[in-house]
């Protein structure tokens, strides 16, 4: 059961459209939306959810009115200001650090595990399919990152035979860690800019401290194709595999835009190189 991730350096390259374009044309695949932060694969997969799970992660601060005696303690110390001068903790500010429950003079102040997100298994044409969604200022998306690996890889299991593709956050985090921990492949998806291929190298940095194997994708390749060639040197120099670039076209935003992955729209350039790409991946891993 090999598992692919799909990252970048920073939002906006174009890695959950590459994502959904190889679940397209995988054949036999597992999905997992690891960008619990912003998740938007669903919006081309069109998910028939079947399990729903609550996420409970860390802890927030709960006043028991009928022990509290509003010395005011709490509201001096909270530096996140989350206690209001009514006595209920605002949950949004929150940080869940403990210090009001051990400073309450009354034991009026209980640590409560809260509800963070969710998660969900799901149905799609191309697979089974885990995902996510975290919730409005909540933290240790790190940790429901990996609970959505571990539904797919349970859900891979079931599937012989079936490839892992994972659409991981941007950036270079624990988000971004916990995707690409134990993967076979980490494909980054860049653009030919200075700041793309300034990202890239973060991130390939990242994914070398845990030596993985590691391709590119250029998206956007013929809108600066100096900075293509640059890219191109860059993974010939760090023995990166370069596998492939992909046109810009103002047809890939129509397919978005429709919800379908583009590899499935109707330019032939776009869907070609998708597909190279694809192959190029598969013939790595094999």
């Amino acid at each position: 059961m090999k598992q692919i991730a799909v990252i970048s350096g920073k939002g906006g390259t174009g890695k959950t459209m590459i994502s959904a374009s190889f679940a397209a044309i995988a054949g036999k695949c597992v999905i997992a939306d690891c960008d619990v932060d912003a998740a938007n694969m669903h919006l081309m997969l069109h998910p028939e959810i079947k399990e729903t799970h609550v996420f409970k992660s860390g802890q927030k601060g709960v006043i028991d009115k009928d022990k509290c005696i509003e010395c005011g303690k709490c509201i001096t110390a909270c530096r996140f200001d989350a206690i209001g001068r009514d006595y209920i903790v605002d949950v949004l500010s929150c940080d869940g650090c403990v210090l009001c429950s051990r400073i309450c003079p009354a034991g009026a102040i209980e640590m409560k595990e809260s509800t963070a997100g969710e998660w969900f298994l799901s149905d799609t044409k191309y697979g089974p399919f885990a995902h996510a969604r975290l919730g409005i200022a909540e933290d240790n998306s790190g940790k429901l990152v990996a609970k959505v690996r571990q539904a797919a890889e349970v859900m891979a299991g079931k599937t012989s035979g079936a490839v892992t593709i994972i659409d991981g956050p941007p950036g270079t985090g624990c988000p971004v860690m916990a995707s690409i921990t134990g993967v076979d492949f980490a494909v980054i998806v860049t653009e030919p800019t200075v700041s793309g291929i300034h990202d890239l190298k973060r991130a390939a940095d990242v994914v070398a401290h845990f030596r993985i194997k590691t391709g590119v994708i250029v998206n956007k390749y013929d809108i600066n194709e100096e900075k293509s060639a640059e890219i191109a040197e860059y993974c010939k120099k760090e023995n990166v595999f370069l596998l492939g670039k992909v046109p810009f076209s103002r047809m890939v935003v129509d397919a978005v835009n429709a919800g379908i992955p583009p590899v499935l729209w109707n330019d032939e350039k776009v869907k070609n190189a998708l597909s190279e790409a694809w192959k190029n991946v598969k013939n790595i891993i094999k």
